[in-house]
């Protein structure tokens, strides 16, 4: 990723949209659930929308594409095989490549169903963007897929280098480190990631991007297998349980977490 930069940009509530661009000023964004913020985003730094990415079809990863598409010229958006999103101008899915010139990048597909039944992820320049599937400290709801498809999404994005910086499409670090504590309270990696993230929240930076190397470390749904998380829920299920079902009881227990 020499010579690129990489940056959120505010969107919504609680969103972010990616945008990487090249020092040439070109530049591609990650699910713009709004185009007002990215267009200000762009033109702050003179910059020239190429390419969009989509990961999965809700409205606050891909209303703003029209807006964005007649803002510019010839703007390639990339998006799952999902007929719920029709400003698509190509489909790709698991094993697919998707190259650009500007900004040089290129980036594998990755089908991680469970969130939607059609979500993918764009793996590439050490970089993952993963949309709703995978958060920093947390993971999806599971809208449309199944506990199984989601653990083996989160299987397989866990098996990425450990140096690959994880791009997620929401703003909740703090609120998954309070429930990660709940069940992991001892894991000390975790409490250090929760004290940066609310070091970089109250002033005024984002939480991300997180590395996967720290959420193989702290995250308790890439960890359901380790000692603590498997304790954590054993009151809740049987004694032969197997993995999938511990991770979808650690999935409930979140849901009805509070603080």
């Amino acid at each position: 990723m020499t010579g690129h930069r990489l940056f959120p940009v505010r969107a919504l509530r609680d969103n972010y949209v990616w945008v990487l661009a090249n020092a040439g000023g070109d530049a591609l964004v990650v699910d713009p659930g709004e185009a007002a913020p990215v267009i200000e985003a762009l033109h702050a730094r003179g910059l020239r929308l190429r390419a969009i990415l989509l990961t999965h079809h809700h409205a606050d990863h891909i209303d703003g594409v029209s807006a964005l598409m007649a803002a510019g010229d010839d703007i390639e958006v990339i998006a799952p095989f999902d007929e719920r999103i029709a400003t698509a101008t190509r489909r790709v899915g698991a094993g697919d490549c998707v190259e650009f010139r500007h900004p040089a990048s290129r980036f594998e597909v990755i089908e991680v169903h469970g969130h939607t039944r059609s979500h993918i992820a764009y793996h590439g320049e050490g970089l993952l963007f993963c949309g709703d599937t995978l958060f920093s400290i947390g993971c999806g709801r599971l809208f449309e897929g199944t506990p199984a498809q989601m653990l083996d999404a989160l299987d397989r994005l866990a098996a990425l280098p450990g140096t690959t910086q994880v791009c997620c499409g929401h703003e909740y670090t703090l609120a998954n480190c309070a429930f990660a504590m709940h069940v992991d309270p001892h894991n000390a990696t975790l409490r250090a990631r929760a004290a940066e993230a609310r070091a970089a929240i109250a002033s005024g930076k984002p939480s991300l991007p997180s590395l996967l190397a720290d959420e193989r470390a702290c995250n308790p749904f890439l960890r359901v297998d380790a000692p603590e998380l498997v304790a954590a829920v054993a009151a809740h299920l049987p004694a032969d349980a197997n993995r999938v079902a511990r991770f979808a009881t650690l999935r409930r227990l979140k849901d009805e977490f509070r603080t």
